[in-house]
């Protein structure tokens, strides 16, 4: 079957551990001794994925489909979750860990979708090379992790790890008032948000639209937490007016009644809004595990 439809010499040939022996080494054997010309460059074999530290089975009724995960769950946040182990290495399947790849990706689409607003505001003729040695070094880190951890047997959980430093330095020259201050900031945001896309880019994790795929993550939080916007807005005017009334015990209720679900309320001088978070009881359990 491989001769017939991939030549009897090609890149990469995949499958679980436990194929390991005797199937592929069998198979090694074999199409040496029936072809002298038979040769694969790579043997790549993927652990397996456990539900819960249980092993994933039908016999257990713990098995998913990835059409039953991405009907509640983002593509790019089940995505993100199967980077954060080794491909050789066992995953666990969580509501706990999607809960948390699907936040961990919101804040990073957030934060480029909000760096490329700003950046969009200033003329490109201002960007200069100038860039400060401390934004030097923060990309050269990635740089070098990403090239160091890939070339590792493709290790994505340490290239991912590597992604929070340049956007927190983002989230710093966009938000706080030391970083309004910094010079060559635009310089500095331009690069960053370059190091990060090309990253992301190359582990598939770039959208087209950060203002979509945002929008398409709240979509799935709500179908999560089983209520539509308008009731969300509903509950932002109601803490409003016991706010107002000084009625704080209601407020904080209606904040931690949202928390509960997946839904956190962030006030700002311009109101407030709202974005998908890691359920209240989830969050307890990641403090406890």
């Amino acid at each position: 079957m491989s001769a017939t439809y991939l030549g009897y010499s090609f890149d990469i040939h995949g499958g679980g551990v436990d194929l390991v022996f005797p199937h592929h080494e069998n198979e090694i054997a074999q199409s040496c001794a029936a072809c002298h010309k038979s040769d694969i460059s790579l043997w790549v074999h993927n652990g397996f994925v456990t539900v819960d530290s249980e092993k994933m089975s039908k016999s257990l009724g713990n098995f998913f489909t990835i059409r039953q995960v991405v009907d509640i769950y983002h593509p790019l946040a089940l995505r993100y979750f199967l980077m954060g182990a080794h491909y050789r290495s066992p995953i666990n399947y969580s509501i706990v860990q999607l809960e948390s790849a699907s936040d961990r990706i919101f804040y990073i689409y957030e934060t480029l979708h909000e760096c490329e607003s700003f950046l969009n505001q200033h003329d490109q003729t201002v960007r200069k090379d100038s860039i400060p040695p401390d934004t030097a070094n923060i990309i050269d880190n990635l740089n070098n992790v990403f090239a160091t951890s890939m070339s590792d047997d493709l290790h994505t959980p340490v290239v991912l790890s590597g992604l929070a430093d340049p956007l927190k330095s983002i989230n710093d020259l966009l938000h706080t008032r030391q970083g309004k201050k910094r010079q060559f900031r635009v310089e500095s945001l331009a690069a960053l948000e370059k190091s990060v896309m090309n990253v992301l880019t190359i582990l598939g994790l770039l959208p087209t639209s950060y203002s979509e795929v945002l929008q398409e993550l709240r979509e799935k939080a709500l179908k999560r937490a089983s209520l539509t916007e308008e009731e969300i807005l509903q509950k932002i005017e109601e803490r409003a007016a016991a706010r107002i009334q000084k009625d704080y015990a209601k407020s904080d209720a209606i904040r931690k009644d949202l928390a509960v679900v997946g839904i956190t309320l962030m006030d700002s001088p311009n109101g407030t809004t709202w974005r998908p978070t890691i359920p209240l009881h989830l969050q307890e359990q990641q403090i406890n595990a």
